[in-house]
C-alpha cells in the first residue's frame, strides 16, 4: 500500500492530515454511519474550535498516521471514519464526543492516539470521565494549601507549647506567692 505512488490532490491530502496528526494533542477515531448533515454538524459546534472533525478515506487516514509516526491503528480503519483532531483540552473533547455519542447511538467512537500510542474506545471513555484540567489544578492547589498549613501548625506547635508551659509556671508562681502572703 505505502509504494504505490499517489495523485498530487491525494498527497496534499496525506500531508495535511500528517500535520494534524502530529500538532494534535490527541485523535479520535468514530464511525459516523447514519448520521445526517446536521448532526455532523451540531457535533462540530460542540467540540468547539480547538478541535477539528474530519471524515477521511481510511487509505489516505492510515497513509497519514504512518507517516506520522503512528502505529497501531490499521485495524480501526474500516467503515466510514472521521477523524476527530484535538488541538486544546484532550478531556473536554473527549466528553463532548462521549455526550454526542449517548444521544446519538449511531456514532461510535472506535479509539484514537493520546501523546503519539494508539488507545481504545475504552480509554477514550476514561478521559471523557477525568475532570477538566482547570478543576484537577484546583485539587492540587487546596491538597498543597492543607499540607502546608498542616506544615505550619507543626512547625508552630512547640512555640504554643512553650508559651503555654510558661504561662503555667508564672501562674503557679502567683499561685504560691498569694498562698505564702495569706
Amino acid at each position: 500500500m505505502a509504494d504505490k505512488p499517489i495523485r498530487a490532490d491525494k498527497a496534499t491530502a496525506v500531508a495535511e492530515m500528517t500535520d494534524s496528526f502530529r500538532n494534535a494533542g490527541a485523535t479520535v477515531l468514530t464511525e459516523y454511519r447514519g448520521l445526517t448533515v446536521s448532526q455532523l454538524t451540531q457535533l462540530r459546534r460542540s467540540l468547539g474550535k480547538e478541535t477539528t472533525y474530519t471524515v477521511a478515506k481510511n487509505t489516505l487516514a492510515k497513509r497519514a498516521a504512518a507517516d506520522a509516526g503512528i502505529s497501531g491503528l490499521d485495524e480501526l480503519f474500516t467503515g466510514p471514519t472521521a477523524l476527530t483532531f484535538v488541538s486544546g483540552d484532550v478531556v473536554e473533547a473527549a466528553k463532548g464526543l462521549r455526550d454526542f455519542a449517548k444521544a446519538n447511538p449511531k456514532l461510535v467512537i472506535k479509539g484514537g492516539v493520546f501523546e503519539g500510542k494508539a488507545i481504545s474506545a475504552a480509554e477514550v471513555t476514561k478521559l471523557a470521565d477525568l475532570e477538566s484540567r482547570e478543576v484537577l489544578l484546583a485539587k492540587l492547589a487546596g491538597a498543597m494549601k492543607g499540607n502546608l498549613s498542616k506544615a505550619a501548625a507543626l512547625f508552630q506547635a512547640p512555640l504554643s507549647k512553650a508559651a503555654r508551659a510558661a504561662a503555667a509556671l508564672a501562674d503557679k508562681k502567683r499561685e504560691q506567692e498569694g498562698a505564702e502572703a495569706a
